[in-house]
């Protein structure tokens, strides 16, 4: 950590940022309740629905370059305002699109907030992994993606009580006034945070690193593919943002067809069950990560994972959906671990490139719902949770073996580029 920069400022810039996590997983604990919800209200299929995933994080993919872009012009704060400008527009979007319950006009204004999300998550997952030493990155990461969790948690809980509560077709006006409240809500807090953010002075670039300020540098995506561990991780991050999305995307859809008698609302507190463990899988891991190799915990929980994904189509009742949330707990680490483990030994000047693709690679978000909803519409949801496990599969392999740094070889390769 630099000199020229004081504990205190680090401390307050870590939890400025910090604060940032809990924003986006509230946006993404309420997706996945407004599937259903627009399934109920709009008469949409489920693969239709899963359109709304793809609005979603196909955001992520078209804006993430475009953020990385303004980082290296503006610094990550200009990334960070930037992102919670665009959030809050979204988020604003949703009161004409609940006007007229309109799908499409709802897949917009996700998109718009996705965007936003996409220049948040590009700029404060690799701040917070500089904000210290690199072998500490990926507990740092996950402490602040523990808030994420808070946020996934709280999602699911407001969506049944407010959306799902009133399933029936006809009181959609009733409907769609509580999604718009929600949304403004949303908005709101986004712009207060705005202003919070426009008034921070925060620690940027080689300050909080120690080094020396290269973000300028002409570090090329040649350069950059040159380091195994990082294309291996993109990889790794698109295959594990799918399994993550789709779990949760039909979570509820599953849980009411295989325990019989259980409705949406209720679905929908299980789910939120299922966040807490997601959360609790963070807080409870974290630690260990000072004792034990990330790479191997990694490894291990993404096993556990294509275990269970398997088990789903074997079992029914309320023992398949507590082992649905079970995935969760399993899941928790995942998405800052590879961050983490993929951008650890990268060099400053291809850091925020680094970042932007890893955002990116969230587009498997989009696809995986779609596909999954086309699975569930002809052979029933337990069958699209198959699709699942392979994705698994291939975070365990770069969790045990992938994601290990061979530096002198990766720079042979990034000189032959």
């Amino acid at each position: 950590m630099g000199d020229n920069v004081s504990k205190k400022s680090i401390q307050i810039a870590f939890c400025l940022v910090t604060m940032l996590f809990l924003l986006w997983g509230l946006s993404y604990g309420l997706l996945d309740v407004m599937n259903k919800n627009f399934q109920n209200q709009l008469g949409i299929t489920k693969a239709t629905s899963g359109l709304l995933q793809a609005a979603y994080f196909g955001g992520y993919f078209v804006f993430a370059t475009p953020a990385s872009l303004v980082a290296r012009k503006y610094g990550f704060k200009g990334g960070i305002i930037l992102g919670l400008f665009l959030y809050a527009i979204g988020a604003l979007l949703i009161i004409p699109a609940s006007n007229v319950h309109s799908f499409y006009m709802f897949l917009g204004a996700f998109f718009v907030i996705a965007c936003g999300l996409a220049s948040l998550e590009t700029n404060a997952n690799p701040y917070i992994t500089k904000l210290g030493r690199d072998e500490d990155a990926p507990f740092r990461i996950n402490v602040a993606q523990s808030f994420n969790g808070v946020g996934q948690f709280i999602g699911p809980i407001v969506g049944g009580s407010l959306f799902l509560s009133i399933t029936n077709g006809s009181d959609i006006a009733a409907n769609m006034h509580n999604v718009q409240m929600v949304y403004v809500g949303i908005a709101v807090i986004v712009l207060a945070m705005l202003v919070i953010f426009l008034a921070a002075k925060l620690p940027e670039g080689a300050q909080v690193s120690g080094g020396e300020d290269s973000s300028e540098g002409s570090g090329s995506y040649g350069q950059l593919f040159g380091y195994r561990h990082f294309r291996l991780g993109a990889l790794a991050q698109f295959l594990y943002i799918a399994g993550q999305v789709g779990a949760g995307a039909f979570f509820i859809n599953y849980s009411v067809e295989h325990w019989q008698g259980l409705e949406d609302s209720k679905a929908a507190y299980f789910f939120g069950i299922a966040l807490v463990a997601f959360m609790v899988g963070r807080i409870v891991t974290t630690p260990l990560m000072k004792k034990f190799s990330a790479g191997k915990i990694l490894g291990i929980y993404s096993a556990v994972n294509v275990v269970l994904m398997l088990c789903l189509s074997l079992v029914s009742g309320s023992v398949s959906v507590f082992l649905l949330i079970a995935s969760f707990f399993f899941m928790s680490i995942s998405f800052p671990t590879i961050f983490a483990l993929s951008i650890v030994k990268i060099p400053e000047n291809l850091v925020k490139t680094a970042s932007s693709i890893l955002i990116m690679s969230i587009v498997g978000g989009a696809i995986m719902p779609f596909i999954m909803g086309h699975v569930a519409d002809n052979f029933g949801t337990a069958t699209g949770y198959l699709l699942l496990a392979p994705c698994y599969l291939y975070v365990s392999w770069y969790g045990f073996k992938g994601c290990q740094a061979k530096s002198a070889v990766d720079m042979k390769e990034c000189k032959a580029n």
